[in-house]
């Protein structure tokens, strides 16, 4: 019988590819322009924000995997005992792709999955990690994206600052860092909740 999959594992997986994606940017050389070195800064939050999407989507599937009570108790459908990882990514994904629109949007499709007193839920609901939830979403967006619209969504993820592009304003003050460290924590966190 295949093993089931590990959101300890996961969590571990994802602070090792933050603290990699960190040490990329601290190898900048002194030659470097200021625009290099933002669009190193862009790269770095779009990379980040597809780590941590690897790590909710696979918490997510071994939540349903290991106990499809949780999705049957969200959704009132009664599923078998056991299903494949690639059957709770369907129901996850269906034939899309895992997303999810900030902090609020993150909680919501939590909920749709697992109930709102789960150990996800109530880790990525915790104040703490807010502003690195918000600015992770905001400012991969308005790097990918640089539309006016991702550009109003992250001047409010920081505050109303002024912004030229993501990776401009995350080069600055450890700010970069910061959002890493947080979500460190939050992986952290949702690795000593998870019972496997």
């Amino acid at each position: 019988m295949p093993r089931k999959k590990s959101v300890k594992h996961s969590a571990q997986l994802f602070r090792n590819a933050a603290d990699d994606i960190a040490d990329f940017l601290t190898k900048v050389s002194p030659n470097q322009s200021a625009q290099h070195v933002s669009w190193l800064h862009n790269y770095g939050i779009i990379r980040l924000y597809r780590e941590f999407e690897s790590l909710v989507l696979d918490a997510l599937v071994s939540a349903i995997n290991n106990d499809t009570a949780t999705v049957t108790a969200t959704t009132g459908i009664q599923f078998p005992r056991h299903l494949t990882d690639e059957v709770c990514e369907f129901l996850i994904t269906g034939t899309g792709y895992f997303d999810f629109k900030g902090r609020s949007g993150l909680i919501k499709t939590l909920k749709e999955f697992v109930p709102a007193d789960h150990y996800l839920v109530t880790s990525v609901k915790k104040a703490a990690y807010k502003d690195a939830l918000e600015r992770l979403s905001a400012l991969r967006n308005f790097a990918a994206h640089e539309s006016a619209t991702s550009k109003r969504a992250a001047l409010a993820a920081i505050g109303g600052q002024r912004i030229e592009s993501s990776g401009a304003w995350l080069k600055c003050e450890d700010r970069f860092q910061t959002i890493v460290d947080r979500l460190k924590a939050l992986a952290t966190e949702i690795e000593h909740a998870a019972p496997y």
